[in-house]
């Protein structure tokens, strides 16, 4: 079994065109969102941005704070972290 900082980190194409947004948006939200997602590598289920199991369709993925409106949501399984 692997490590959680050595899963390999993957987008869905919707995550990562909202990653590309902030990069040219808000500076400071992609930092908090680049905190978390070094975070979630380290500790998926605990942590910063108050991690917590999302229920019923979202069954199964992870979601932190970034702000007081969006979030990170992610899934992880033993090869991966899927944001």
């Amino acid at each position: 079994m692997m490590s959680s900082s050595q899963r390999l980190l993957s987008w869905t194409d919707d995550a990562w065109d909202d990653y590309l947004y902030w990069q040219t948006q808000d500076k400071k939200t992609l930092k908090r969102i680049n905190k978390l997602i070094n975070d979630v590598k380290r500790s998926p289920f605990e942590g910063i941005g108050k991690p917590e199991p999302l229920k019923e369709n979202l069954s199964g993925f992870w979601s932190r704070r970034i702000d007081d409106t969006n979030r990170l949501v992610y899934a992880v399984d033993d090869q991966a972290i899927t944001i």
